[in-house]
């Protein structure tokens, strides 16, 4: 079974509605691990090691984090500057992450209709992703596309429930081998992805 490496990134999350619900949904299991980067680095001092040790013994890496100004939180920003370094995760000797699956699973406070050309945001997510898809390319990682949990503002708490749940879900079919992550290049979103294969289930 593959080894989860959920990293966790979220600089205000005692104020967080959704996230700290999807937290509290993750199952304690073997293979899979949680690591929150503002709870372990307060001061952005990152332990580079500790993080490079936790990136080799896992085979699929998650970063989990709000959208933040189309981007991810500053902490995650200064964790890649400083542990994705050039011979080590990138350049001529530079092979740790090579071949490892890496998934962004963002909330969003805008719906998902905001993420198109004719929308609020004029792009679309995985427009916006292109510097996080050029790093994992970089790295010789295999890019998934995101996993998105959109319209978090105005979310009612049964909505919020149903989203832990399906991150619930999703998170156990990663650790089980069930999602193969290889297979979902070609979908905006790993939402969509998932959408589909269960219509296919489903005929």
């Amino acid at each position: 079974m593959p080894r989860v490496l959920i990293q966790f990134a979220h600089p205000a999350l005692e104020g967080s509605r959704v996230h700290r619900r999807l937290l509290a949904q993750l199952p304690q299991r073997e293979g899979l691990t949680v690591n929150d980067l503002y709870e372990a680095y307060p001061d952005f001092d990152v332990d580079v090691a500790r993080e490079q040790a936790l990136l080799v013994a896992h085979d699929i890496i998650v970063f989990q984090h709000p959208f933040f100004w189309y981007s991810t939180p500053p902490l995650l920003k200064q964790w890649e500057d400083l542990v994705l370094e050039h011979g080590w995760a990138y350049g001529r000797q530079g092979r740790a992450l090579r071949g490892k699956q890496l998934l962004h699973v963002i909330s969003a406070g805008g719906r998902e209709e905001a993420y198109q050309h004719e929308g609020y945001n004029r792009f679309t997510v995985g427009e916006l992703l292109a510097p996080l898809e050029q790093t994992a390319h970089l790295c010789g990682m295999q890019w998934t596309p995101p996993y998105m949990i959109h319209g978090t503002h105005r979310m009612t708490e049964p909505q919020i429930d149903e989203a832990a749940q399906r991150f619930r879900t999703l998170v156990e079919g990663l650790c089980d081998g069930r999602i193969d992550l290889g297979r979902v290049s070609r979908y905006p979103t790993l939402n969509h992805a998932i959408k589909a294969a269960d219509a296919g289930a489903g005929k």
